[in-house]
């Protein structure tokens, strides 16, 4: 199976094609939006978008790791992470059923 990455840029692009916006105001849209939602995350706030997915921030506590190649244990320290959650609509539409099934 061979993949391909969609950029910014191939999100622009859909955006404007689907909508009918140039691309330059297509590129701002979705700038615009990826940068609301990085926002949202930084101020420690969940994302939900219906029918998608949840971005929820966790935050993870200081540990000890070990480095594989040495064995040397290292500490890890506390930090925020973001974990996705798709929605049961995105889960069908990736497996090809219909939604709602």
């Amino acid at each position: 199976m061979t993949s391909k990455n969609v950029t910014r840029a191939d999100l622009a692009q859909a955006v404007a094609y689907a909508v009918g916006l140039p691309k330059h105001e297509a590129i701002a849209l979705a700038e615009q939006v990826l940068t609301e939602i990085c926002d949202t995350l930084e101020r420690g706030e969940n994302v939900k978008l219906s029918g998608f997915g949840n971005f929820v921030v966790r935050e993870k506590g200081e540990r000890t790791g070990r480095n594989p190649k040495t064995g040397e244990e290292v500490p890890i320290e506390p930090r925020r992470v973001v974990t996705f959650t798709p929605s049961p609509n995105l889960k069908d539409h990736v497996n090809g059923q219909p939604a709602g099934t």
